[in-house]
């Protein structure tokens, strides 16, 4: 690995080739990941890939110019100082504002390289071209971070709006609503069997608990390793784990905790009447996120919750 100052002027237009093809294809990736959900900034990606693509061109021709037609591989890695890129182009579904941000951190970079490039450079024809290339790496910065909301065109934000929200409803409603249905609706049996049973507002308590965590990490483990989110657009596997996971857990607790309560019979109506609030919760999120009628929903939660209610209690007196 060599220093930055320790490069001659035909290592450093043979790195500037280097970076300006890496570029390229990251933007030709953010282009492919984001034209699907966000046309609109996939365009200004798209875009700014074909201008790293035609800076390529002028370097390549100045350095056949002046050195030849072997051009070194050099690459930013062989170089001190630059910094290393976690490869979020690779992530799919691409997060719009994790590509904005990357994109303004690739054009500073990039346009620090060619101000202290040109400083360094003794050819008159070297420095004119490596002081425009920063100066238009300057534009690409602002336009990577004009890149928001409020500077689209609004036909174009409000197609990106709808993507942002089937996406959040992909990768965050869905997850979390089947944990939480999960753990609402099937620790409703273990625990109610266990209160019915033992009129004994502790041993219930330690069951539903157990019934809780239990069916979080199962329900987790089941939603990280049911897809890897490539193909359907759901994100990352681990984080709905753990979204799932999570949510089937807080579920499950919900009509849980009332049993600390050490009356039974008080903490028996407390816990029928939080079991009523957790399944019109799930009712409200299923009309409000996944397009389901009112009373759709309300049936299906509430018909579902009844008899797994009325098995835990036929149980439990049994």
């Amino acid at each position: 690995m060599k220093n930055f100052k320790e490069l001659s002027e035909r290592e450093i237009l043979a790195l500037a080739i280097s970076l300006e093809e890496e570029d390229e294809r990251v933007y030709a990736d953010f282009f492919e990941g984001l034209r699907n959900d966000y046309a609109g900034s996939a365009a200004v990606f798209d875009s700014m890939r074909k201008e790293e693509s035609e800076h390529r061109r002028r370097l390549i021709e100045l350095y056949k110019a002046k050195f030849g037609e072997h051009i070194p591989l050099i690459r930013r890695q062989d170089v001190r100082g630059f910094v290393q890129r976690t490869p979020v182009w690779l992530v799919r579904p691409l997060g719009l504002d994790t590509v904005r941000r990357q994109a303004s951190a690739i054009e500073v970079e990039t346009r620090r390289f060619y101000e202290q490039s040109a400083a360094r450079a003794q050819d008159a024809s070297i420095r004119q071209l490596l002081d425009d290339l920063a100066q238009e790496e300057r534009s690409h910065e602002d336009r990577a971070q004009e890149l928001t909301e409020e500077n689209l065109r609004p036909d174009v934000k409000e197609d990106e709006d709808k993507a942002r929200r089937r996406l959040f409803v992909l990768q965050i409603v869905q997850p979390g609503l089947a944990g939480l249905m999960d753990g609402s609706v099937s620790t409703l049996a273990p625990v109610f069997a266990a209160a019915m049973a033992t009129t004994n507002s502790w041993d219930a308590f330690l069951v539903g608990m157990a019934a809780s965590l239990g069916a979080g990490i199962s329900m987790g483990f089941a939603e990280a390793l049911s897809d890897d989110g490539s193909l359907t657009g759901r994100g990352h596997p681990w984080a709905r784990g753990v979204i799932c996971g999570a949510m089937t857990t807080l579920g499950g607790i919900g009509h849980t905790l009332p049993f600390l309560i050490r009356d039974f019979h008080l903490a028996l109506g407390v816990a029928m009447v939080v079991v009523l609030a957790e399944l019109g919760i799930i009712t409200w999120v299923r009309h409000k996120f996944m397009d389901t009628p009112v009373f759709s929903a309300a049936l299906q939660v509430g018909l579902g919750g009844a008899l797994v209610f009325m098995t835990g209690i036929l149980i439990g007196k049994s």
